[in-house]
């Protein structure tokens, strides 16, 4: 019980560090700056006094500051007011700082630096609804409040909850992950330049209007991920981390292993007590405060070697993953790290996004794995953009594509997802895009025939996604808008763009019009994820594939007792087709790409049942008898 209070202390060190009201209204003002001579608390509440308040000196670095009641038993410092951190160097500087623990920073328009803003509302918020149970099978629709809007501005955390929560409902999503949460001075860097690490992101609202968001979503029983980046940090001084004490090292490491080398930003240090302290209670900060359900970690890859994964390739060879490029402070890291949570927290979920392949990365602590529960699997949109950019329809490789959909660890949880946010950036297209291009800007109406470069891209869209559905893994990821063919590509304001937020939102507004065949799309979409929420096969074993025919371009699998059949070739349809079932009797379809709602043309009689005959089949070594089911006009 002793360890274990510890360990929760430990962890839990937002609730000592930063600034804290007492239940006498005192202050308390806590920091770790190792590297300082002195430091100062100055704000609204001093008149910006650079000096009448100083912290004092404790053991390991450590500075705290008390500050009592004003007379009429107030607090000194107000809500809402603003703060700064005056540190002074040995060398004699005097540099002005965010706290690392601050829970709140807002800019003016006019200001290119963030501050530091005291948050301690009289009424905070209150959540009303309990977490949900962690789902069977996880679909997850990956979020960023900011662009989820058809308006050309940064969008509120009151628009997510109101317009796009009953959407992420309506579509059969349980799960939602939560992109630039974390506060990011710079907008374009889509979060991941992170400059405050415990403030949510006030471009989009206050922290109670995300406490409402999540709150509401676990109303409708959707768990929200956050995309946290424990990866690096912005290497902004004033207020970011970077040189929070002045010197080169504090929450980083010193000289080059400190800088990553195309990313411009800071690598933190976790072999450093105090760094582990910082982020361990970060992610508790986020499960406590925000009661978020768990997190994404972006930039594994980078953490897990010394090299970062910059000009390297991976071949599989487990050389690659076990050798003296490993950063053994990093892996160790991820360990604790997900030992805590999944201690602390039973149905947390944790997924790693990792291009190297790294085994027993989903594996638990307990088995000297990392002890995620998914990774993303990365090598399927990249197949698939590959795919659309390098061959024609005919040359298409069924036995590459099956290939490139199952090549994962057994046990070992994948998320599998046909396109994510990095596909959407500008430089690169969505699938939607690459299969019709600057066609959906003028025949994407159902009030005109349908040309045949929509009619490829639209049964193209589905049949790529509901094969990545099945096959792919044992979650599915969508990202905001490409359920629905969201067309051109995704850009944030900046200099290159004339700071334009045309490309920075998300024209839901397209689904809305019952004349385009967007919202044909959405509805295949949704019946698709509610297919999944019926029979599970993204929680069920592996499929068995049954078929990759080159010639036909067919693929049939069966996964959870469900028969999946697509035929990718381009003019030919087929009757009568053989594909190998398990179990015998009597199908019915369920689920079919060609129905005229979903854009389709309507070629099949679903009252029609399909019926299974027994067929020997003879391989090498005995003689079995597989169950045969026999399509006619075959397109799903």
């Amino acid at each position: 019980l002793s360890s274990f209070l510890c360990f929760d202390q430990f962890t839990r060190s937002y609730r000592s560090f930063g600034a804290h009201r007492q239940p006498d209204n005192s202050l308390v003002f806590k920091e770790w700056a190792p590297a300082a001579e002195a430091l100062f608390l100055t704000g609204d509440f001093n008149g910006w006094d650079k000096f009448s308040h100083p912290y004092k000196k404790k053991e390991f670095g450590k500075w705290e500051l008390h500050i009592p009641p004003k007379e009429d038993k107030s607090p000194a410092v107000a809500h809402n007011s603003k703060l700064k951190v005056v540190v002074h160097t040995k060398e004699g500087e005097r540099l002005y700082r965010i706290s690392p623990w601050a829970t709140y920073v807002t800019k003016v328009n006019t200001s290119v630096v963030y501050d530091w803003v005291f948050w301690d509302p009289p009424q905070p918020y209150m959540h009303k609804h309990p977490r949900p149970r962690k789902p069977r099978s996880l679909r997850i629709y990956e979020s960023h409040v900011g662009i989820a809007s058809p308006e050309g501005k940064i969008a509120s955390y009151s628009n997510f909850t109101h317009n796009v929560l009953p959407r992420i409902k309506d579509l059969g999503y349980n799960c939602i992950q939560l992109m630039a949460i974390m506060e990011h001075a710079y907008y374009a860097s889509f979060g991941y330049q992170v400059t405050s690490f415990f403030a949510a992101s006030s471009r989009y609202g206050t922290p109670d209007e995300l406490k409402e968001l999540i709150d509401v979503a676990h109303s409708m029983g959707i768990i929200v991920l956050l995309d946290v980046v424990h990866s690096h940090a912005s290497k902004n001084t004033e207020d970011g981390l970077n040189q929070f004490d002045g010197s080169d090292s504090c929450f980083f490491h010193g000289g080059q292993r400190g800088e990553h080398p195309l990313w411009d930003s800071r690598l933190f240090n976790y072999s450093s007590w105090e760094v582990l302290r910082f982020l361990l209670s970060n992610l508790r900060w986020w499960m406590e405060e925000y009661r978020f359900d768990g997190f994404r970690f972006d930039g594994i890859t980078s953490m897990l070697y010394h090299h970062h994964g910059v000009g390297t390739g991976f071949s599989g060879d487990y050389s690659e993953y076990f050798g003296l490029q490993v950063d053994e402070d990093s892996l160790v890291y991820l360990m604790l790290a997900n030992h805590i949570l999944h201690t602390v927290y039973e149905d947390c979920i944790t997924i790693a996004e990792d291009v190297s392949g790294m085994p027993t990365l989903c594996r638990p602590v307990q088995e000297g794995g990392c002890g995620f529960d998914y990774r993303l699997a990365m090598a399927i949109p990249d197949k698939w953009i590959q795919i659309l950019k390098e061959f024609k329809d005919e040359d298409w490789d069924m036995g590459n594509i099956v290939h490139t959909l199952t090549n994962r660890r057994y046990g070992e949880n994948c998320i599998a997802y046909a396109e994510s946010h990095d596909q959407a950036l500008v430089g690169d297209k969505s699938l939607a895009f690459w299969l019709m291009d600057k066609e959906m800007y003028t025949n994407m109406s159902t009030l005109i025939p349908m040309n045949p470069i929509i009619d490829r891209g639209i049964q193209l869209h589905k049949m790529i996604r509901l094969l990545t559905h099945g096959l792919g893994g044992e979650g599915y990821l969508n990202f905001m808008g490409n359920e629905f063919g969201h067309p051109e590509w995704l850009d944030f304001p900046r200099v290159g763009n004339n700071e334009s937020y045309h490309y920075a939102r998300r024209q839901f507004n397209l689904v809305d019009m019952d004349h385009l065949r967007y919202c044909q799309l959405y509805a295949f979409d949704r019946d698709m994820n509610r297919t999944e929420d019926k029979y599970g096969w993204l929680a069920a074993p592996p499929a068995f594939v049954s078929t990759k025919h080159e010639g036909d371009k067919v693929i049939a699998f069966e996964r959870a007792n469900v028969i999946f059949i697509f035929n990718f070739h381009p003019t030919n349809s087929y009757s009568s087709y053989r594909v190998g079932v398990g179990p015998s009797g009597k199908y019915k379809i369920k689920l079919d790409s060609d129905e005229i709602q979903y854009g389709g043309h309507g070629r099949l009689d679903h009252n029609t049942e399909f019926f299974t005959e027994s067929v020997p089949f003879n391989d090498r070594s005995n003689s079995m008898q597989v169950q045969n089911i026999q399509i006619q006009k075959m397109r799903l």
